[in-house]
């Protein structure tokens, strides 16, 4: 990423929030006038020349404006993008969704696509679980309610699978924690199959305490290597695309719901960043056509 000075970064910045607003290219008169730089719109101009060459910017066909490129976004949302935090309200409206009683893990990945369109006002996908778990590289506990937790198991060729479990309403979020410390140090590395009895016996000495619902985790840990994940792919907001200014070119909007009703393709799109933690990825950082 090449290095840019100050004045070329609000630059930026404001073609990126102009493009993103109006879904048509962004002017140095237009920057001047709406972002307040300090600056003249010849300025600008020599400003924007310098982003295109350095692979910024693009300017389509002769229109004077420009938009930002695929390394424009990429430099944006490393370098420039505000981070957003939930209100309170928005925090609160997630937990109570997730204490709505739900009977399995395909209920919870659905309910998250749902939430995640309507505070973004965007297209969410979310997957579910896919492939089977082999060997263990780790198990997280996740506290979702008061007496909900969900279980995820990840394999050493990162295939992830969650269950819902239910917890007495007692059991905190540090319980969970050192439930999931224990769990790892006697699992990790271990095939389902090569869990002695006294591996069990090891753990069942250590989580005493935790007994009532350490059989139940047993259990789904080994329904995980048995079973086999579809990858079910849950789509919310779809028409939240018509909200979006550049969706008003029709022949754009059906490109994108071509995309969208291929599941095959959304599946091994979601597949494809799974072992990646929160990524981002812009443009041709995509691996699919």
């Amino acid at each position: 990423m090449m290095p840019m000075d100050e004045r070329k970064q609000k630059v930026l910045l404001a073609v990126v929030k102009g493009f993103i607003a109006t879904a048509e290219p962004v002017g140095s008169r237009t920057i001047a006038r709406k972002y307040n730089l300090g600056v003249s719109p010849a300025t600008i101009r020599n400003e924007m020349a310098d982003l295109e060459e350095m692979g910024y910017l693009e300017q389509p066909h002769t229109s004077a404006g420009r938009i930002p490129s695929d390394s424009g976004y990429r430099y944006y949302v490393d370098c420039l993008m505000e981070k957003y935090t939930l209100s309170e309200a928005e925090r609160n409206y997630i937990k109570t969704c997730f204490e709505e009683k739900m009977r399995d893990i395909e209920e919870v990945v659905n309910l998250s696509s749902l939430l995640l369109s309507r505070l973004s006002n965007y297209t969410s996908l979310t997957i579910g679980p896919y492939g089977r778990i082999n060997r263990f590289q780790q198990v997280r506990m996740i506290p979702l309610a008061i007496d909900k937790a969900l279980l995820v198991a990840i394999s050493h060729k990162n295939i992830v699978h969650h269950h819902l479990l239910d917890i007495p309403p007692s059991l905190t979020e540090v319980d969970l924690a050192r439930i999931a410390l224990v769990l790892n140090s006697h699992l990790h590395g271990l095939a389902m199959e090569e869990v002695r009895e006294k591996v069990i016996e090891e753990i069942f000495q250590e989580l005493y305490e935790y007994k009532r619902i350490l059989q139940a985790i047993l259990e789904l840990l080994e329904y995980s290597r048995q079973s086999v994940g579809s990858g079910q792919v849950f789509l919310s907001g779809t028409l939240n695309i018509f909200n979006q200014p550049e969706f008003k070119d029709l022949n754009k909007v059906k490109t994108i719901l071509g995309i969208l009703e291929n599941k095959e393709v959304l599946r091994e799109l979601l597949v494809d960043t799974s072992d990646e933690g929160l990524t981002i990825r812009i443009g041709g950082e995509n691996k699919l056509d």
